[in-house]
């Protein structure tokens, strides 16, 4: 009979509504897990690297940004996430010891997931896509960013060859992989907004951006549209958005006739009271403009996004870049860093042994 297996979990220490979130915040809790009791058609996991991402900020509310209404979790409660890792047992058809996956479940070290779970919750196997080595890919290029940047760019802006797609957040995991994205599949020119000399110049030289505007020191909508009029000077095709904001009226006030916007977070406004945007929708019956919000499960439940994106990988069409935390008891810290510009690409958390 195998031993108990000793697990960690992150956990909500406190709520925190305006600021950014510190290891304060969060606590880390211990338990065992019983591999005997893996159920029928369930998985014991270990997870190998959590996820940290921009939009987990509304864990720590008491108001919820996205849906408007009170948090479901309080202090005590898991942090749930994506994470990448193995199976160390199997009781599910489908799966096997040793089989690479990526999900969505709590930010658990070793964990028990049932057949319930299994079902309703985000899974996806990279066995035979990448090796164990590489598996912060799976949180990564071929996890949420990843599918968010292919629902974003795939399914709702839908380039056309030789438009101009601006995207913000540039330097991050998702708006990297979208302006490497345009350029590579569909021929567009790239403007990327991003934060500072540094990654300005690493978005242009490593991501191939066309142009990348620093908006720190373009911090209005009017010196933003500036930026923008200078670098798109018959305006822009597409907006890609992760950040909200003054980007957001920026954007929507240059967009061209037939301008598409896919809003996919709103990064500028997670650690504050969020403040509507402002914009004149008119503008948008006679030029058929469009704006369209998405999540990303879609793609990593179904469809074409890994076995596509798990190709561009291995034929090294697509530049990666991760910025590494070592330990679970880390996590709040490269969670910090999203917030604080520290990082630059994927937020990898490394939590178990490759």
């Amino acid at each position: 009979m195998a031993a108990p297996l000793t697990a960690k979990t992150v956990t909500i220490a406190s709520f925190i509504d305006e600021g950014c979130p510190t290891a304060q915040n969060f606590a880390i809790a211990t338990s065992t897990v019983d591999p005997a009791q893996v159920p029928e058609g369930g998985l014991l996991l270990q997870a190998l690297v959590f996820s940290a991402d921009p939009y987990l900020r509304s864990g720590v509310r008491t108001v919820n940004p996205f849906t408007g209404g009170p948090n479901s979790k309080k202090p005590g409660d898991s942090m749930e996430g994506y994470l990448a890792g193995k199976v160390l047992v199997s009781k599910a058809a489908g799966w096997s010891q040793g089989d690479l996956l990526g999900a969505h479940l709590p930010f658990s070290t070793v964990q028990i997931v049932s057949k319930e779970v299994l079902a309703e919750s985000q899974f996806w196997k990279l066995t035979g896509l990448i090796p164990e080595d590489k598996i912060s890919l799976g949180i990564g290029v071929l996890g949420m960013p990843g599918s968010t940047a292919y629902a974003g760019l795939y399914d709702v802006l839908r380039p056309k060859p030789g438009e101009t797609l601006f995207v913000s957040g540039a330097a991050g995991a998702v708006g990297s992989l979208v302006g490497q994205l345009a350029k590579q599949v569909f021929n567009c020119k790239v403007i990327g907004s991003c934060g500072g000399p540094e990654k300005v110049a690493m978005v242009k030289a490593k991501f191939g951006f066309d142009a990348a505007i620093d908006y720190k020191a373009h911090n209005t909508k009017e010196k933003l549209k500036a930026a923008l009029k200078e670098a798109a000077p018959e305006g822009i095709d597409m907006y890609f958005d992760n950040v909200g904001g003054y980007h957001f009226e920026a954007a929507f006030e240059s967009l061209r006739p037939g301008g598409r916007i896919a809003v996919c977070g709103g990064i500028s406004q997670y650690n504050s009271v969020p403040e509507p945007v402002k914009i004149n929708p008119l503008a948008m019956i006679y030029t058929g403009q469009r704006v369209e919000g998405f999540v990303c499960g879609r793609s990593l439940k179904a469809g074409k996004f890994l076995s596509e994106f798990s190709e561009l990988v291995k034929q090294g069409k697509l530049h990666i870049e991760e910025t590494f935390f070592e330990g679970i008891e880390n996590w709040a810290v490269g969670f910090n860093a999203l917030f604080t510009g520290k990082n630059v690409g994927k937020v990898v958390v490394r939590v178990g042994k490759f």
